[in-house]
């Protein structure tokens, strides 16, 4: 049955093809409304469980301005026995991963990396302080000498992230972006400095922030994705709750859809703590 009614919708692919195409340069034109209640009732589950992922609304802000996540409902239970919606977004939306081959010519695309790579301990690096009077903070090497100072070596194959609580801005795109879309953002990421260090001195899996990039806003070379995701790592980004897991002794489960030949996308983030 839903075979020969979704055949019904063939026609509408190639509408769809060009709408993808156009979307994000589409999207500036269009008048967002607000986030509401991105991360609404998101944070410490049962069992220990915190969710690190961001509620993906319509409306969540993207690097080019207002929206960029469209959906429309195909099919209904009334109409049709089943409800089922078609969606149309950048890969790198809400919470998501940035795979080698986003900025790395020949690089691992997300349907190539490892999946071991994607269940591993997490620290947490908190510049919240720098981030209050700086917007374009960077996690920088006596970031990371202080962080294991405090808590100890950080452990191989770690995921390390960057707490800025930039989270908190989601609801208001313009505050979370820190302007209107490129090139005007203003909002921490990693420093590159604290990227060489951390693979000179340190076996780490990947390394995950709570803003759009893992570059700070301000940049327009991207240093860290080149750098970083260059050596066959990943990154996160526009993770959530942060402040909500330790510095320490926290398990990332990263859920990655094997896109064909994708990019990055968005992905579900949890923490076991």
């Amino acid at each position: 049955m839903c075979h020969e009614i979704v055949s019904q919708k063939v026609n509408r692919r190639n509408f769809l093809k060009a709408a993808a195409a156009t979307t994000v340069v589409g999207t500036i034109g269009h008048q967002a409304a607000p986030v509401l209640s991105a991360n609404k009732g998101r944070g410490r589950g049962k069992k220990g469980v915190v969710d690190l992922t961001h509620r993906l609304v319509r409306t969540f802000p993207s690097f080019l301005g207002p929206q960029a996540i469209f959906d429309e409902v195909q099919f209904t239970i009334p109409d049709n026995g089943f409800y089922a919606k078609e969606w149309t977004f950048y890969e790198h939306i809400g919470t998501h991963i940035d795979s080698p081959g986003h900025f790395a010519p020949g690089g691992n695309l997300v349907d190539e990396l490892d999946p071991a790579t994607f269940i591993v301990p997490i620290v947490v690096v908190d510049i919240s302080d720098k981030a209050k009077s700086d917007p374009n903070a960077v996690v920088d090497p006596d970031d990371l000498v202080a962080f294991e100072r405090g808590h100890g070596r950080i452990p191989k194959g770690a995921c390390v992230a960057m707490n800025s609580e930039w989270d908190q801005k989601v609801s208001d795109g313009d505050a979370f972006r820190g302007g209107t879309g490129f090139p005007d953002l203003n909002f921490p990421g990693f420093g590159l400095e604290a990227i060489e260090w951390l693979l000179a001195k340190r076996d780490i899996s990947s390394i995950a922030v709570d803003t759009m990039s893992l570059d700070p806003g301000n940049s327009t070379d991207f240093p860290v994705h080149i750098n970083f995701l260059g050596t066959g790592r990943w990154g996160l980004e526009n993770v959530a709750n942060l402040s909500k897991i330790p510095p320490r002794g926290a398990t990332i489960f990263v859920g990655v859809i094997p896109w064909e030949e994708g990019s990055g996308g968005p992905c579900r983030v949890l923490a076991q703590v």
